[in-house]
């Protein structure tokens, strides 16, 4: 890979890390699950009318969007407002990848191979170790939320295999036509009208400005610019000299959510989410001779994300 695809890889990577910024913003002047409704609708309008429609199979593109975009995104979102610091939720939605792997073991029968085990038992332990660390600073439910936010992405994950577009992008893009209308029945549900009233209500004064900049962040530059050079690059390297940047994510998500927030992890985080790293890692690697073992690493990155993929967070956490 050419130095400056490498530096284009570096990019993207501390775009998608900067990207649990732009949602903490967000999520300072809105309800999680009506912001989750909100992103996707302002990515949903202009791909009905910009982008065409991937020729992929109706349900795989909706389990995409469901698991992906809804469950992904309703954890996430709800495990950081209920506390969970913003660089750690970048480290632990990377449980996505574990996840993906076993899920695609056991329902589409793919073999994981014995390196693929111990990357996953690696990772498994990493996440063990900050799921402790969690709970001794009483903060364990935000960080099964954001777990859980990464089985979607793994679910989501499988949808986005089985589819196999011959456009990523495009699938990534139409799948946020399938989030906004049942994230935007489950926020008048659950936190109600009154609530997301108020939210809108004050959202054009000025302290709004950081939530909007915020959630442009995340719609154009995560999801658009991200997207689109993960692709680019994906198109012209193999995914498995690609896919290692990605496991830069949590750590500039980590870097900058101290720089920015403040947020200093505990020595016990750290080592746990380096354990992570690790363990993604290891899983990701392949053969160096002979063709690789059929399974969803061929598709995947490390972080879980599909080729083409969008990010955390932005995810990513995504993201």
């Amino acid at each position: 890979m050419p130095v400056r695809h490498r530096l284009l890889a570096v990019l993207v990577a501390a775009i998608w890390g900067v990207n649990f910024l732009a949602i903490h913003a967000s999520l300072a002047q809105f309800p999680p699950f009506f912001l989750v409704a909100l992103r996707f609708a302002l990515i949903a309008v202009p791909t009905i009318l910009l982008v065409p429609r991937p020729r992929v199979p109706l349900r795989w593109l909706v389990g995409y969007g469901l698991g992906f975009g809804v469950v992904q995104f309703t954890f996430l979102y709800a495990g950081m407002a209920a506390g969970m610091p913003t660089g750690l939720a970048s480290l632990v939605l990377q449980a996505s990848a574990p996840f993906t792997l076993v899920l695609g073991g056991v329902l589409l029968r793919e073999r994981v191979t014995a390196r693929q085990w111990v990357g996953i038992v690696t990772a498994v332990a990493g996440m063990a170790l900050v799921g402790v660390a969690r709970a001794q600073a009483a903060a364990l439910l935000p960080f099964l939320l954001v777990l859980a936010g990464g089985l979607g992405w793994a679910f989501g994950n499988l949808a986005s295999r089985l589819a196999r577009p011959e456009n990523p992008l495009h699938l990534t893009l139409w799948m946020s036509v399938v989030v906004p209308v049942p994230m935007l029945a489950l926020s008048l549900w659950l936190e109600g009208p009154a609530q997301v009233g108020a939210a809108l209500a004050g959202s054009v004064t000025a302290s709004a400005i950081p939530a909007w900049i915020g959630l442009a962040y995340t719609c154009v530059i995560g999801t658009a610019v991200g997207s689109g050079l993960w692709t680019w690059l994906l198109a012209r390297h193999p995914a498995g000299v690609v896919a290692p940047f990605s496991m830069l994510v949590p750590v500039v998500g980590i870097a900058t959510a101290a720089l920015v927030l403040h947020e200093i992890p505990g020595v016990w985080e750290l080592a746990g989410g380096a354990v992570v790293v690790i363990g993604v890692l290891i899983g990701a690697r392949r053969p160096r001779a002979g063709r690789p073992a059929r399974g969803v690493q061929d598709d995947l990155t490390p972080a879980g994300v599909p080729v083409g993929g969008v990010g955390s967070a932005g995810v990513v956490a995504r993201t």
